[in-house]
Formats: structure tokens, sequence, C-alpha cells
């Protein structure tokens, strides 16, 4: 239902209007909830751009897609290092940005502040025991120096 709200508003209101983007925001929070990461992530990656262009990179709107992006990332199982690096970065990023503009005492800024520990216990579990990250699949298809 929500991506066929999604798809009316986008062809009665067109991508740059608030609408449209709260009903991508919508639609991007199921398909987190119901653990479609790759699409809720490639949803959010062509609309996080409109947002910011059209109300603001510090907009709650703005902030919110970016945090279903990141939770997208830390969330998904096959997430790589790389990916659960992003989420973080993303998510200290827009904390600050939240913290700024909401307060700290926001329910917003809380949130984000929570998906900020969250993500880096993913990132930390996927890790070694001594903190030095696994190597990713890039890095065994390389040679080293020894090879």
């Amino acid at each position: 239902m929500k991506r066929d709200l999604y798809s009316s508003e986008l062809n009665l209101y067109g991508e740059e209007n608030e609408t449209t983007l709260i009903s991508a925001n919508n639609l991007a929070a199921s398909l987190r909830d119901l653990h479609h990461f790759e699409e809720a992530k490639s949803l959010l990656r062509k609309t996080i751009p409109v947002a910011q262009n059209i109300l603001g990179e510090d907009h709650a709107l703005t902030l919110m897609m970016k945090q279903k992006c990141a939770q997208s990332l830390y969330r998904d199982d096959g997430a790589t290092l790389d990916d659960l690096r992003e989420a973080v970065t993303t998510l200290v990023e827009i904390g600050r940005i939240a913290r700024r503009v909401l307060g700290g005492a926001h329910p917003g800024t809380e949130g984000i502040e929570g998906d900020v520990e969250r993500s880096r216990a993913a990132l930390r579990a996927r890790e070694t025991p001594s903190g030095v990250a696994t190597r990713t699949r890039a890095a065994r298809a390389r040679p080293t120096e020894e090879e």
C-alpha cells in the first residue's frame, strides 16, 4: 500500500515535493522493517539528494531519510565493513546536526544517538578481537608484500 501511495504521489506531485518525499521516507521505513535493505537503500539514495536540494541539509525529513539509510546499512546481516563504517559516519554526522537543530532532548536526536551506538556495536562485532578489521574480499584479492 505504501508503495502504491508513493507511486501515486510521485506521479501527481513529482519527485521534488515534500509530500512525495514523506511517502518515500515511509516506504523506505517499511522496506527496512521487512528486511528489504537493498530496496530501501536504493530508494533513499535516489531521494535523499532531492530532499537535500528541496528542504535543506538540516531539515528533519532529510535527517530521518539519512537515518533510515544508515539503519538499512548496519541492520543488514550481509553488510560489508565499508557499509558499517558508512552507517557510523552518517549517523555521527546527522547526530551533530540533529543536536544543533532539534536539541539534545528531542526524540529524533535521541533515536539517532541510539543508532550511533548500535551501528558502532555492529561494526565492533565484525572486527577481530584485536580491534583490527577483518580483511574484506577486495583486500583478500590483493597480494600482500610477502606474496
